[in-house]
């Protein structure tokens, strides 16, 4: 069982800067990820990296404003978020998967968080 836990939520301004963390309980053998889910909408994929780092993959909206990234020696994986919009404002979930290709859809995710909040003002 892996149990998965985030930190770094908050309230920032348009524009600004955040990192969310995902701290895991066991070893980060798996591919990893963030989700959003913004209130009325689906729960939508964000950012996936494999287990290497070799491998990265992020959703449209978010591209070169957004980073992911993780130690392994330390079982965390990051979300460093530049320049946030009002449409970035959500509950960030971390997830982990057994197959890189399979963390952009829900159903793919075999452990998940329990979420953080995000909120952007314009």
């Amino acid at each position: 069982q892996v149990q998965l836990v985030e930190s770094g939520g908050g309230r920032v301004q348009a524009g600004e800067s955040l990192t969310l963390s995902c701290a895991s309980s066991g070893r980060t053998t798996r591919s990893m990820g963030w989700f959003r889910q913004a209130p009325g909408k689906e729960r939508e994929f964000v950012a996936a990296i494999s287990r290497n780092s070799a491998l990265t993959d992020y959703e449209d909206s978010v591209k070169g404003r957004f980073t992911i990234s993780r130690d392994n020696a330390k079982n965390m994986v990051f979300l460093l978020m530049n320049n946030l919009k009002s449409e970035d404002t959500a509950v960030y979930y971390c997830a982990a998967s057994d197959g890189f290709s399979k963390l952009r859809w829900k159903n793919g995710v075999d452990y998940w968080g329990q979420g953080t909040q995000v909120t952007v003002s314009s």
